[in-house]
């Protein structure tokens, strides 16, 4: 009998899709979901960048550079800039969105057996690129009652082996909304120089921050030429998800010439999103000043609802557009499928992912869910209605 790998089967579900099935047979009966589960915004795409798209005259839409196109990564140091990041063309490599990014880096960074350090609840997808790469997670916990602030740095300087090859963090952080503050970074940054390993930061949120919280990039931490690696992308940004473009950034070109190799293999990114995503780099600055403050009506709205349910334990995210809750129930999973399966409330329910997901810790998140308020506050006040009743009827309910 034929068999697949083992690799495969050590794989685990995305906490994020895994329940998709469920949705769609919801939708098949004539149930409305509410998608909560998934960073896909409804914000709509620039409409100036799309024109530009549409613009472009295409004779043979050709292969792309391994390394992005050339107009793009000459442009994009333009954006880095509005931030005080100064980046040269060379510091950058476009890629398959940020998963790919992410993915790439491991496998330059890492042999099949080290050890990344990563702070947890983290995201899910992180499992599976460690997992392709051949590398063991060793997570760092934090806790939803002190609104997943890092652990002091110890905890995670405790964890480095000689195995240990480099750090990952979101910041601000999926599925936390945490934001770390210069002062973590910093002391992070000391730690990963005394080793001699990397710190891999995924950016892919960072205009999304709220309150006057002050976001600091890891391209700002002095003295890290060689180890700090950036991974960013467009798709939360301009609400471009489709598009698939995403960058590394790093000032470690013997790191990017290694990259590079592997990006070889696989030809190109999208050649369609580049272009896209170099003419979003013209929009006005209040094209995301708009877009921030939107996210930040949705993020009050969803708090305060979630607030007035009883026996829900949540707090007010610092950035990214995502909010981590405990509800009173006996297992998320259980719980969420039970939203698509058995239950709705005039019509309509509502698809969350479970938190245990969000962990590589055994045990850890499975009272949790993570909420994307990624819909308009109408919308999100009709998931949770949807998400209050169902609470009340649960027979899991705690």
């Amino acid at each position: 009998m034929t068999k697949v790998s083992n690799r495969s089967q050590q794989l685990s579900l995305s906490p994020i899709r895994k329940l998709v099935p469920f949705a769609d047979a919801a939708e098949a009966r004539g149930t409305k979901v509410y998608y909560l589960n998934i960073g896909q915004p409804d914000i709509k795409t620039p409409p100036k960048a799309i024109q530009r798209l549409k613009e472009t005259p295409i004779d043979i839409l050709k292969y792309s550079p391994s390394s992005g196109i050339n107009s793009y990564r000459k442009k994009l140091p333009k954006y880095f800039k509005r931030y005080g990041i100064q980046v040269v063309p060379e510091d950058i490599m476009i890629t398959t969105g940020a998963s790919e990014a992410i993915f790439l880096s491991l496998m330059a960074i890492m042999d099949i057996g080290d050890e990344l350090i990563i702070p947890e609840p983290f995201y899910a997808n992180y499992s599976g690129f460690a997992a392709m790469a051949g590398v063991k997670i060793v997570p760092v916990t934090s806790s939803i009652e002190n609104n997943f602030a890092l652990p002091p740095v110890h905890f995670i300087q405790e964890k480095i082996t000689p195995k240990t090859k480099a750090i990952l963090l979101c910041n601000p952080n999926n599925p936390t909304g945490y934001v770390y503050p210069r002062s973590v970074l910093e002391e992070l940054s000391s730690i990963v120089k005394a080793k001699g390993i990397y710190l891999i930061i995924d950016e892919v949120y960072r205009e999304f921050v709220y309150n006057d919280t002050p976001f600091c990039s890891g391209l700002e931490l002095p003295g890290m030429k060689q180890e700090i690696v950036i991974v960013d992308s467009i798709s939360k940004r301009y609400s471009a998800c489709g598009a698939r473009v995403g960058s590394i950034i790093t000032r470690n070109h013997a790191l990017l010439r290694a990259i590079l190799k592997y990006a070889q293999f696989r030809l190109s990114s999208p050649g369609l999103g580049q272009i896209l995503a170099e003419a979003a780099i013209d929009l006005a600055p209040t094209y995301l000043e708009e877009v921030t403050t939107e996210y930040d009506r949705r993020r009050q709205h969803l708090f305060a609802r979630l607030s007035a349910i009883p026996k829900v334990i949540c707090y007010l995210p610092e950035g990214a557009f995502y909010l981590f809750a405990q509800l009173p129930i006996d297992n998320a999973d259980r719980f969420c499928q039970w939203l698509l399966e058995s239950f709705s409330h005039e019509g309509q329910t509502v698809m969350l992912a479970p938190g245990s997901g969000f962990y590589a810790s055994p045990g850890l998140g499975e009272k949790e869910i993570r909420i994307a308020y990624v819909l308009n506050t109408k919308d999100l006040d009709a998931a949770m209605d949807c998400l209050e009743i169902a609470l009340a009827k649960y027979p899991g309910r705690d």
